[in-house]
């Protein structure tokens, strides 16, 4: 298994599991329950730990990939700028959670606070997460690319 592969696998989580845990804290505090709050910090964790593995090998799969047809070093230089915004941004995330645990096992009035300032945090990892996976995904599915020609038909026509 090279770079490129292992980071097709790891590079997902980070996304959906911010997005996931977004859900899941939002449901939480709704529903005022700190298991469920619990849950989505204990996701937002495992997201900030993919995010690290994503990041180590973000560059090998890169090295494998930036000479092939169709990439090309600029794609792969866009995605590689916006995953580093949300690397830190999900850094940070998982920092604010594992405060989120403690606090609440601690039963500190600060939780409240904590878990409003983590809703915040990761709705702008979701948004960078977005960012993220559309420029990852149009390093090799160039028909998502915003300046892809789209073929009307026409020219089959006879």
């Amino acid at each position: 298994m090279n770079d490129a592969h292992l980071h097709m696998v790891v590079n997902h989580f980070p996304i959906i599991g911010t997005i996931l845990g977004l859900g899941i804290l939002i449901a939480g505090m709704i529903l005022k329950n700190n298991s469920v709050k619990n849950t989505a910090y204990a996701v937002f964790i495992v997201g900030a730990i993919f995010a690290v593995f994503s990041m180590a090998t973000g560059e090998g799969a890169e090295e494998l990939v930036e000479n092939m047809p169709s990439v090309g070093k600029k794609i792969i230089h866009e995605h590689e700028e916006i995953a580093e915004k949300l690397a830190l941004v999900l850094y940070a995330l998982g920092l604010i959670s594992v405060l989120g645990l403690f606090l609440t096992y601690k039963n500190n009035s600060k939780a409240k606070m904590v878990s409003y300032l983590a809703v915040v945090v990761a709705a702008v990892g979701v948004f960078f997460a977005q960012q993220t996976g559309t420029s990852g995904g149009e390093i090799r599915h160039t028909e998502i690319r915003v300046n892809t020609i789209q073929n009307t038909g026409s020219e089959d026509e006879n």
